[in-house]
């Protein structure tokens, strides 16, 4: 089983110590239009970290006075990748907006400045640079690394009396039942989002092969198969495993009002990963929270894991008028002792750099779960942006039309197969 452990191991060790909702942090910014006052503009896709951003806007012109931020937020329910590309069609493209890597990365890459020369390079942890790397140019600087499974209440799990964690697929529908027998919804399911599914639900079945990298090469080229594979006949379980033991109407719940239901209690595991952890704390700052692994079936070594990547990159347009100072913005954020405190500290995001310390007490709970796995070497990896663009949206698609009865188990395994197929021949 190939598995990806991030070079954060060895920082980890070291010091003891990441509807449409549309957030616009450009209040102001339009003020003393001088010749010499230059407005960066910042398209961002992380709605946890909105309010942190204009925080950090604020900081940053301070120290900066002939700049000015101009920040947007699209995320949640939003498409961010619509947006964006609305932006570049109504010829108001941003100076700074994210990729995620791969094949994203290729798709964009004649859109994207080279930052491979940029001072934070040096700082990069190894595995980071690859997923932004095109023709032997690094074409975007990471968020952060972010680690997803099902988060869990541990206070609810000790008031339904469950003492052993699950890692196997009979496990968890045991601790389910369990908290059903003690009044608890199990599952808070978002499965309006596309993201939610496409992506990281859909990333359970790819980051289990034995070899995840070839079987999506594989995949493109017609030799490998979703049905009939044992990998993705197995993740279909921990789907229905989901809808069985989650809250009604799973398929009109999106990512806030999963959130949100997890916070009052309503239920006891949620999948997200480390960056809903801002959105907790404003919600219920008292939860007592932790990562638990995504099983599909009952292979202890299969399954007690969580997955571990890098969620986007900081990218800049390469025909930017204000690409300087996009390069000098990104750097400072990085580099600067204000900007590290953001990133551990308001962001709650783990360092992709070696040249930012942290204390566990400033990522939180959940960035502390994660670091606990990628210690043990119980870690996945990020393969859902190694599929053809637009794959993941269908894949949600086809497993939104699953979850409500439209399609069986076997039509859905042929439809991912069928979207695969179509759009790595275009």
């Amino acid at each position: 089983m190939k598995k990806i452990l991030f070079f954060v191991f060895a920082i980890l060790l070291a010091i003891t110590t990441s509807g449409c909702s549309a957030t616009d942090g450009s209040s102001g910014n339009t003020g003393g239009k001088s010749e010499d006052t230059v407005t960066l503009t910042i398209f961002n896709n992380k709605v946890e970290i909105a309010e942190q951003l204009n925080q950090l806007k604020k900081e940053y012109e301070a120290s900066h006075p002939k700049v000015k931020l101009q920040i947007t937020t699209v995320g949640g329910s939003g498409d961010y990748s619509a947006a964006l590309k609305a932006r570049f069609a109504a010829s108001e493209v941003p100076d700074i907006f994210v990729n995620k890597g791969n094949e994203e990365a290729r798709l964009w890459k004649d859109k994207l400045l080279d930052m491979s020369d940029e001072p934070w390079v040096e700082h990069l942890l190894p595995s980071t640079r690859e997923a932004m790397t095109v023709e032997g140019n690094l074409l975007g600087m990471p968020v952060g690394i972010e680690g997803y499974g099902y988060i869990y209440n541990k206070d609810l799990f000790e008031k339904a009396g469950i003492k052993k964690l699950p890692t196997t697929l009979s496990e968890l529908e045991e601790t389910a039942k369990t908290l059903e027998k003690h009044d608890i919804t199990a599952f808070s399911n978002g499965y309006q989002e596309y993201w939610i599914l496409g992506n990281h639900l859909m990333n359970v079945a790819l980051a289990k092969q034995d070899d995840p990298s070839q079987f999506i090469t594989d995949w493109k080229e017609g030799k490998a198969t979703a049905k009939g594979n044992p990998i993705f006949e197995d993740w279909v379980n921990l789907i229905d495993l989901t809808v069985k033991y989650g809250q009604k109407n799973p398929l009109t719940t999106d990512y806030n009002t999963q959130v949100q239901m997890f916070a009052n209690g309503e239920t006891a595991m949620l999948q997200q990963g480390n960056w809903s952890e801002v959105m907790l704390d404003k919600l219920n700052p008292d939860m007592n929270i932790g990562f638990l692994p995504m099983p599909i079936n009952n292979d202890p070594k299969l399954n007690d894991n969580i997955f571990v990547g890098v969620p986007m990159y900081w990218v800049v347009h390469k025909e930017s008028p204000h690409a300087e100072e996009a390069k000098e913005f990104l750097n400072w954020l990085v580099s600067k002792d204000i900007g590290k405190q953001y990133i551990v500290k308001e962001f709650k995001f783990i360092p992709a750099f070696d040249n930012i310390p942290f204390e566990e007490s400033d990522l939180g709970q959940l960035a502390s779960s994660t670091q606990d796995y990628v210690q043990k070497d119980k870690t996945l990896g990020w393969y859902f942006n190694d599929t053809p663009v637009g794959a993941n949206k269908e894949f949600a698609s086809s497993i939104q039309r699953y979850i409500s009865g439209d399609i069986n188990k076997d039509e859905l395994l042929t439809q991912l197969d069928k979207t695969v197929q179509n759009l790595a021949q275009k």
